[in-house]
């Protein structure tokens, strides 16, 4: 399997992911490099894996609301297979 280096942009979700301590994503723009099949489970994986690190933390209503916000306001800036 591939590796994939995606970059992704979090800038409207900034201000709500603070409250969090996401280790990757710590910042408006963050970088992962994951091994996937194919480019679109690359990112679903990371959407995924964003979404798990918060609801681990924090298993609320609120919470929920907010992982419904990442999938609608997550940006995908480049993906490139390594």
């Amino acid at each position: 399997m591939p590796n994939y280096r995606i970059s992704i942009d979090l800038a409207d979700l900034y201000e709500e992911l603070s409250e969090y301590s996401l280790r990757e994503h710590n910042g408006p723009f963050s970088l992962c490099i994951l091994e996937a099949d194919n480019p679109d489970e690359a990112c679903s994986i990371v959407m995924n894996r964003l979404m798990l690190s918060i609801v681990r933390q924090q298993d609320t209503v609120e919470t929920r609301i907010l992982c419904r916000k990442i999938r609608r306001y997550l940006r995908i800036d480049k993906v490139q297979c390594l």
